[in-house]
């Protein structure tokens, strides 16, 4: 590959991990088709796009955990639910029209864009009891798991906003998001190739600028950035998203 598209690479890998870590989002979604435009083999722009979601929101999870924006008794029942419904969504998309699904799911994120934007959730007066935190974290990750699997898009767009609606923070529930992003992506990332197969100075260049701008992002989303400023970025994030979608299944 020519220096041009490691330097390109590398200053949009940096911005977006930045961006995207602020919503506890992967951004593989946006690194397969940039990385592929710009020359990378698909079959080698897939899984390095899913590794530097791993490397990436790595970081960010451990500036959360910091930063005390993990919610645990939620998160963990989603992180293993999503892992374990993941390879079976996989597994029947061969047997789904995946254009109807990704029809609904952009439908999905253009209302929960809306929610995120110009909703403002009542305050709970009172915590959700363990019960309830571990049932609707096994009932998030088992859609987001499924759903992420089925569709190849990840399930960080789909907890995320159900997190905030459970009345998690929206800090938490970005916090939380990225927690169960980490392990999804690295089984997504296991299931497509091996290092053997990727080129090692792209791979670690990119991972160094994906941490770096993870860094930068999480940062900023836990000291400079509100949780109502967040729930703008996240509003705008996921039309973004949905729009991407769209423009996939008309092009």
């Amino acid at each position: 590959m020519s220096i041009t598209i490691y330097v390109v690479s590398a200053v949009l890998v940096f911005i977006l991990s930045g961006i995207l870590a602020m919503a506890g989002l992967g951004a593989a979604f946006l690194f397969v088709p940039l990385f592929y435009y710009l020359g990378v083999p698909l079959a080698e722009a897939t899984p390095t796009a899913l590794l530097l979601n791993v490397v990436s929101l790595l970081f960010a999870t451990i500036n959360y955990w910091r930063g005390k924006l993990i919610n645990w008794r939620v998160g963990l029942p989603v992180l293993v639910a999503a892992v374990i419904l993941s390879p079976v969504g996989a597994r029947l998309t061969k047997y789904v029209d995946k254009t109807a699904l990704l029809t609904m799911f952009a439908a999905f994120l253009v209302f929960a864009g809306v929610m995120m934007l110009f909703y403002k959730a009542k305050k709970r007066e009172s915590e959700l009891s363990r019960p309830v935190e571990i049932g609707a974290g096994v009932g998030v990750g088992t859609a987001a798991g499924f759903l992420g699997g089925l569709l190849g898009v990840g399930g960080g767009n789909f907890i995320l906003p159900v997190l905030n609606w459970l009345g998690l923070d929206a800090k938490v529930a970005a916090g939380t998001t990225a927690l169960v992003v980490v392990f999804s992506s690295l089984s997504g990332f296991l299931g497509h190739a091996t290092m053997s197969g990727l080129d090692p100075w792209f791979v670690g260049i990119m991972a160094v600028m994906a941490a770096a701008g993870s860094i930068v992002g999480s940062q900023l989303m836990k000291t400079k950035i509100s949780s109502t400023q967040l729930k703008k970025v996240i509003g705008v994030l996921l039309f973004l998203i949905a729009a991407k979608m769209i423009f996939d299944l008309v092009k």
